[in-house]
């Protein structure tokens, strides 16, 4: 099973792809996004733009899913923003062609709520005591350009499974995505403060200085 998990940059795609991989024995995370990176870096800077536009990063992101899906014992779990209808049909729909089961879903907020959570990335909390509040959007003006179109986009049906998260912490999400896929994960008996802890550490791992 594929869990690919949509949603707007600063949605909290990644922090819950990996609460889920903590608590499902076997799982693995495969992001498609270092692909993507990888394909950007390797063009000189003035022909980067966004690297879902290039065909390689799609064809390859079918071929390494399918890949993983072919031969890894476990679920495989794909944090990945996409809201073009047909980049994602040659993405998550090919792999839904090539036989493998893949359960979509996206993960939606108010855009207040996503601002504040883009604050708080990475370094984000740091940034906002050294230098005000809006220290963390300036660092993340890309994704915040990109707010309003991918929450109206990805509200489209062919998005869904749709889940609002205004009011859900992370591990609360991944046990709603767990049962709407018929997965079991393992109670979570973190404390907040280790969670929070673990949680600042997949942010910094994220973090991309290009």
């Amino acid at each position: 099973m594929l869990l690919w998990i949509n949603g707007p940059f600063g949605g909290g795609k990644t922090q819950t792809a990996h609460e889920i991989q903590r608590r499902l024995p076997g799982s693995v995370v495969c992001d498609p996004e270092h692909a993507g990176f990888g394909l950007r870096r390797m063009l000189p800077p003035g022909l980067r733009g966004d690297f879902q536009d290039l065909a390689s990063w799609r064809q390859g992101v079918v071929e390494v899913l399918d890949l993983a899906l072919t031969h890894h014992d476990g679920v495989v779990i794909a944090p990945m923003t996409v809201t073009d209808s047909g980049y994602f049909a040659e993405t998550v729909g090919r792999l839904r062609e090539l036989g493998h089961d893949v359960r979509h879903f996206t993960l939606l907020a108010e855009r207040e709520t996503v601002l504040e959570r883009l604050r708080e990335r990475g370094f984000g909390r740091l940034l906002k005591a050294a230098a005000g509040k809006n220290a963390g959007l300036r660092r993340e003006s890309w994704a915040v350009r990109q707010l309003d179109h991918c929450l109206e986009r990805l509200r489209e049906p062919e998005f869904a499974e749709h889940l609002w998260t205004d009011h859900s912490t992370v591990p609360k999400t991944a046990d709603r995505i767990a049962v709407l896929a018929g997965l079991t994960l393992r109670p979570n008996t973190e404390g907040r403060l280790r969670t929070r802890l673990r949680q600042a550490g997949v942010g910094l791992r994220h973090i991309r200085f290009d």
